[in-house]
């Protein structure tokens, strides 16, 4: 069987393999975008169920599918080395993290400012005190969440927000051709 010779001269090969090593630094952040997308698209989907009887669950569910959207073109402009891809992830991040924050702010007025009408019967049943026992345990429950989403949602901005500027960087030091080559075998 004999051999092809490449139709690249060595040069080339290099300039390709180089390049190829330098996408690892921001490629896997489409993945995680995709996994992101998927997620965030299956709450967004129980949410939007739920709002068949709850307004709060409808307009979050609807937030969440924007978000989910987000996730999917910028992971795909990532992939097509368009710096916009990583713009767009990291303003959906921190959309994202207002998302989540605000629906915690708004469960823990709901909590405070609207008496829940079992409670009353869970009170008579467990003695007084339950009702603040509840209502303590439930803004700190939503304070949690709003800590732990300030982290994460905040670090995975920043994790996107760094890769623009490696994506960005390699666009300027790679050859055109190369980026062409490497725009033409990335699935769309």
């Amino acid at each position: 069987m004999s051999e092809r010779a490449s139709p690249l001269t060595p040069e080339q090969q290099s300039a390709l393999a180089d390049a190829r090593d330098r996408t690892a630094t921001f490629s896997p952040a489409a993945r995680i975008a995709s996994f992101n997308a998927w997620s965030i698209g299956f709450f967004a989907v129980v949410s939007i169920l739920f709002g068949i009887a709850s307004l709060t669950s409808l307009v979050v569910g609807i937030g969440l599918a924007v978000v989910a959207r987000n996730e999917f073109v910028g992971g795909a402009r990532v992939r097509a080395l368009n710096p916009s891809g990583f713009e767009l992830l990291w303003r959906n991040q921190v959309a994202f993290m207002a998302l989540i924050i605000g629906y915690c702010f708004w469960s823990m007025y709901r909590a405070v400012a609207t008496p829940d009408p079992q409670m009353a019967e869970l009170t008579e049943l467990l003695g007084d005190g339950t009702e603040e026992l509840v209502q303590s345990m439930t803004l700190t429950v939503y304070a949690v969440v709003i800590a732990a989403t300030l982290i994460f949602q905040g670090l995975n901005a920043r994790y996107y927000y760094v890769r623009l500027a490696r994506l960005q960087s390699f666009i300027k030091d790679t050859p055109p051709w190369v980026l062409d080559v490497q725009r033409s075998v990335t699935p769309k």
